[in-house]
């Protein structure tokens, strides 16, 4: 594993080979927005959940009447990728199927994840090419940490769009049939650990496509998620930090057939065709 530095003018960041994975976004205070990754907490700083979003029922799921294995988020986070392409201020890694993706996911693919700075901007795109001769299903996801140094109770988030903020619950790590609200009457939501009791709030069907951190009233931090139809925000009680997710699916519900093809959220993509989305973090 090597770390890969980019920076322009005004921002700095890092990113490991293994996983491809963000490690540590810096301005020019050094402060750093990222996650340090204490494995007290939590040991990522903000791993690609690739070729699913959350964990499938028995962590199996069934292809051609065979049983393939695959754990929580998938393997492209715990993968070695290649530096395909790298300037002062934009990086490409690339993970290929092989022999031993292939045990666990039967599908030819090739995932890669492109880094740019602009501006105080760090924007991610992920692409998956379909190498195989027949479709292949998969779900993509994003799950930056971000650090929050105060007291966790003296930041929240803003919602882009004032709107029913109806999230889902999980149970037993699987999607839920039931849902609850957050209370607010804006689109502003105080951030306390009672929140993520039930672990990660998951967004179905949100008219926002940004989300804001706002630290003692002054806003530090700016994610866009308009390609992604689903967000999950997530923290384990106790911890300095607060991930927002943008997915391409979720957890398999408690009612999955083992199918990945039927499974809810899926992508399904065409043989040589390509799969594009992207997401930006911009410090306020």
């Amino acid at each position: 594993m090597s770390i890969i530095t980019l920076s322009n003018s005004i921002i700095i960041a890092q990113i490991k080979t293994l996983g491809a994975e963000l490690c540590s976004l810096k301005d020019n205070t050094k402060r750093d927005y990222i996650w340090e990754g204490n494995p007290a907490f939590w040991g990522k700083h903000s791993p690609v959940l690739f070729p699913i979003v959350g964990t499938l029922k028995n962590n199996v799921f069934y292809h051609n009447d065979t049983e393939y294995t695959l754990s929580r988020h998938g393997f492209a986070r715990d993968m070695e990728f290649q530096l395909v392409e790298k300037t002062d201020n934009s990086a490409t890694f690339s993970l290929q199927s092989n022999s031993e993706t292939l045990k666990n996911y039967p599908f030819k693919f090739e995932l890669q994840i492109q880094y740019i700075l602009i501006g105080t901007t760090l924007e991610l795109t992920y692409r998956v090419i379909n190498k195989d001769n027949t479709d292949i299903p998969f779900s993509i996801g994003a799950h930056p940490a971000f650090a929050l140094p105060s007291n966790f109770e003296e930041y929240s988030l803003v919602f882009e769009e004032v709107e029913p903020l109806e999230y889902t619950l999980l149970e037993n790590d699987l999607v839920s049939k039931q849902t609850e609200k957050i209370k607010t009457n804006s689109n502003t939501v105080p951030l306390t650990y009672e929140l993520f009791e039930r672990d990660a709030l998951i967004f179905k069907t949100l008219k926002s496509n940004s989300l804001t951190i706002v630290e003692k009233e002054n806003p530090i931090l700016k994610v866009r998620f308009e390609d992604f139809p689903n967000l999950g925000i997530w923290t384990k009680v106790g911890a300095p930090f607060i991930c927002i997710e943008p997915w391409f699916g979720y957890s398999d519900t408690t009612e999955n057939t083992g199918n990945l093809f039927e499974k809810e959220g899926i992508i399904v993509l065409k043989t040589d065709t390509t799969f594009q989305a992207k997401f930006s973090i911009e410090i306020l």
